[in-house]
């Protein structure tokens, strides 16, 4: 599993070759941080827009700019391992940005998936894979599923509230 996580400039090399083989290239982004059932069910959705589903996990330091100084949890070897054990994911990409514009336009995905919580109109990278003729796709929001709030009941469990 752990041959599924890619640099990007090994990605750019592979994708081409994939790409060439016709197969459809989707590609999602994200913090992965707790990595539970809201993340796996959005990535096997994922998945179903094409042949080959690239996750780029933002790194710890890019984690701590976007979220918080606590965050991440899980440090992102770990986080990057999980979701490269996962079946519905091909290839697992780092990225040090606070946005993922940058590996977007690096890779060049046929299509572009993000959460319910996002919409089309905002979500990073939509102009690059809309010149390119891709889609960009925004999928349905799982309500209770977040990081956020797994934490949330950890703390409140177990400090005694």
């Amino acid at each position: 599993m752990r041959d599924k996580i890619k640099t990007v400039e090994e990605l750019q090399s592979l994708l081409a070759i994939l790409r060439a083989a016709g197969k459809k290239i989707v590609f999602t982004n994200g913090c992965f941080d707790l990595i539970h059932t809201g993340h796996t069910r959005y990535l096997a959705q994922a998945r179903t827009f094409g042949d080959i589903l690239v996750v780029a996990v933002n790194s710890d330091s890019s984690v701590r700019t976007i979220k918080d100084t606590k965050r991440p949890i899980t440090p992102q070897a770990e986080r990057t391992e999980t979701l490269a054990a996962l079946e519905a994911v091909d290839y697992v990409v780092i990225f040090g940005e606070a946005d993922p514009g940058r590996i977007i336009a690096a890779l060049q995905p046929d299509v572009l998936v993000k959460g319910g919580d996002w919409p089309v109109e905002k979500i990073i990278g939509r102009d690059i894979v809309e010149a390119r003729g891709g889609k960009v796709i925004n999928v349905p929001y799982i309500e209770g599923s977040s990081t956020t709030g797994i934490i949330e009941r950890i703390v409140k469990k177990y400090s005694g509230q």
